[in-house]
């Protein structure tokens, strides 16, 4: 086989790279050849079909001589974040194409196209040097009869063609028409091979790569968000360690804004100690159960798939066990330990969302009413932290906190920790950094502070949202919108204008238009609500109509019950945690702007209340702070129109917010 030309990168994404003119010589065994020897693991009879079918359709094709002697071909290119592999990708003058193959099938479906679509938004959105390359996705079925075919670009302006789905033998009539109309300057193929690739996954997507093997390098971006990211990770993995050998028991705390990758930290140090036999075997724990729910399932259907590629047969239950040996239930976790008095099989657990840990009162009366444990004096905190402090020699207790994420009755926020910490345990070491020493602590956080065994470490604390790879500063922008910050909301949606639209409306059917308009591939889209927004019912929108979160987040374009049918919503309960691309958010009449900041309502009856309790009202408030930050490309507000006739649905209880949003600068669809 002919070697390639140019200087080869860091990381090779393909499994054979030539340019068109050596790939035309080489021979088609040379070639497959090539295509083995990268493979890892025994290769199936039909992936080498697949091969031998892509390898003598390509060589067949009569490519243009100025189109063989400058173009490059790549085999298998890796596209880490989605955990899958493009076909073909070429390099042709200053196009790209992706030419994904359905061997032996004469027809088209969606989701064969959603995947060239996926692969193309991937490459634009984060591989660096193809930001600015146009782009055209190509689905070809081997067995298809040759039909017309339309070249349109989207509508997005961002240099990508819409798919086109076609017979091999149009292959070449497609690329010359998509070279006619790409005016721009040739690829340099040296520099686009060496360009980093800077994903931003969802969590999702992020658990089934790591559980995959792939490490946070391959899944996250490089820049200062997954820098932060990856010594954040650095530290935990010190505090282990220094805990381990000195045998030590620690606890640390790891803060950040939302969708700065908390969750992602505990998930990479969990996956990285799975093995039970191991000294420092971890597990991760949440107590959000949707979000574990739909990790799970997740990745047990992928265990599933990746088994049945390799020939084998495992069955979904065997799956699921060993994936629930990876994520648990932090409720679980506690109902174990409450039947079982020795120490846990884990020495570091690494509790998610531990600000929503249940205070005193809460637990005990949850003790009392489901566990019949009557006077039962402990806070989940101070109860998790003794079932680690049984272990004789260390244990290590990662605490991941969101800020401002409390939103259920009896959630303690981080002070509960501070105060278990110094009544009980004021012999565990404590690792916390000193953005948390200006927020919530209470009198305990002093207490804790000025112990010699606490540790203060920046990099303790992710600053850096890296949900939305659009806009970094969305979270600061919420932040001001939900404090009334008027000036600076002003200013910070100026910074968001042009990179992650947010649009504001008072018809949802535009609101739906304007989302399925916006999402490409498998990008997905949804409604979400409060879960007090009882008065949306006219809109066909029952929050009493509980929502599959595992359904509504995974499932396809084809059921009813998933989040692109724009049916079900999902609430703040259901969302916490997880992500969408493309968010619309109905506000009801519960949170209400007025003159002087919020109005907080809860609907009884027939009626709208009042909310007084402080708690309340911050529980509302960080509601509709978790919905508007679910969307990682952009969203759309809806602020319905009131009616005269249904005194539940006042004008005056939706006209200020919408007019207080619109002031703000969102443009109006």
């Amino acid at each position: 086989m002919s070697t390639a030309s140019v200087q080869q990168p860091t990381i090779r994404r393909w499994m054979y790279g030539a340019s068109l003119s050596d790939f035309k010589q080489d021979s088609p065994q040379s070639i497959l050849g090539a295509l083995l020897k990268e493979s890892t693991g025994d290769v199936e009879l039909n992936q080498r079909n697949a091969w031998d079918a892509q390898i003598s359709i390509l060589k067949a094709l009569p490519f243009d001589s100025c189109i063989l002697s400058t173009g490059r071909i790549y085999f298998e290119m890796t596209v880490p974040r989605l955990g899958r592999r493009a076909d073909v990708v070429l390099l042709l003058g200053p196009l790209m194409v992706i030419l994904e193959f359905k061997v032996g099938e004469g027809s088209f479906d969606r989701s064969a196209i959603n995947q060239v679509w996926d692969y193309a938004l991937d490459f634009k959105y984060f591989h660096q040097t193809s930001h600015a390359i146009p782009i055209l996705p190509v689905l070809v079925a081997t067995h298809a009869n040759p039909t017309q075919f339309t070249l349109t670009r989207t509508a997005h302006n961002d240099g990508l063609f819409l798919p086109v789905a076609l017979a091999p033998s149009q292959i070449p009539s497609l690329i010359l028409q998509a070279m006619d109309l790409t005016l721009s300057t040739s690829i340099d193929a040296s520099a686009w091979e060496g360009g980093r690739y800077m994903p931003t996954p969802t969590i999702v997507e992020a658990a089934r790569a790591l559980y995959a093997g792939h490490s946070v390098a391959e899944v996250s971006r490089n820049d200062a968000g997954a820098k932060n990211l990856r010594e954040t990770t650095q530290a935990v993995d010190r505090i282990i360690e220094t805990s381990r050998t000195q045998r030590l028991k620690s606890i640390c705390f790891v803060t950040g804004v939302p969708g700065a990758g908390k969750t992602l930290v505990g998930l990479n140090v969990a996956n990285r100690h799975l093995d039970s036999k191991s000294e420092t075997f971890s597990v991760f724990l949440s107590g959000n159960g949707p979000l574990v729910a739909v990790l799970r399932e997740a990745l047990t259907r992928d265990r599933v798939a990746q088994a049945a590629l390799t020939g084998q047969k495992m069955r979904k239950g065997d799956a699921k066990k060993e994936v629930e040996a990876f994520i648990q239930n932090v409720h679980h976790f506690r109902d174990e330990y409450l039947r079982d008095d020795g120490a846990p099989a884990e020495h570091v657990v690494l509790f998610d969302e531990a600000q929503r840990a249940w205070n005193i009162d809460q637990t005990s009366a949850f003790m009392q009413r489901k566990k019949g444990r009557p006077g039962f004096n402990q806070s989940e905190p101070e109860f998790l932290i003794s079932c680690m402090d049984r272990h004789a020699t260390w244990a290590v207790i990662v605490c991941l906190v969101g800020s401002g994420q409390e939103i259920n009755t009896g959630e303690g926020g981080i002070e509960e920790w501070f105060e278990a910490i110094t009544r009980r345990f004021p012999h565990w070491h404590v690792h916390l950094s000193p953005s948390l020493t200006q927020g919530s602590g209470g009198a305990a956080l002093t207490d804790v502070l000025d112990r010699s065994t606490t540790t203060q470490d920046e990099s303790l604390h992710l600053a850096a949202s890296m949900r939305s790879f659009r806009a970094e500063s969305l979270s600061q922008f919420v932040h001001d919108v939900l404090s009334f910050e008027v000036a600076s909301a002003r200013q910070t949606l100026q910074q968001l204008n042009g990179r992650y639209p947010i649009v504001l409306t008072r018809d949802l059917g535009k609101a739906k238009a304007w989302l399925r308009q916006q999402a490409r591939g498998s990008e997905r889209y949804g409604l979400v609500v409060s879960s007090q927004a009882e008065r949306l019912k006219p809109h066909a929108i029952d929050v009493r109509v509980k929502t599959d979160p595992v359904k509504w987040f995974l499932d396809g374009h084809d059921d009813t019950r998933s989040s692109f049918y724009l049916e079900d919503v999902a609430t703040e309960f259901q969302v916490q945690g997880l992500e969408l691309d493309w968010a619309c958010i109905v506000w009801d009449g519960d949170l209400r702007a007025q003159t002087s900041g919020w109005a907080h309502h809860q609907f009884r009856g027939s009626r709208w209340n009042r909310i007084n309790k402080p708690e309340r009202k911050r529980y509302l408030e960080n509601a509709y702070r978790v919905l508007l930050t679910r969307a990682r490309q952009g969203m759309v507000v809806v602020v319905p129109e009131g009616d005269a006739e249904d005194p539940t649905r006042s004008s005056n209880f939706y006209d200020p917010t919408f007019t207080y949003l619109r002031d703000l600068g969102l443009r109006e669809l």
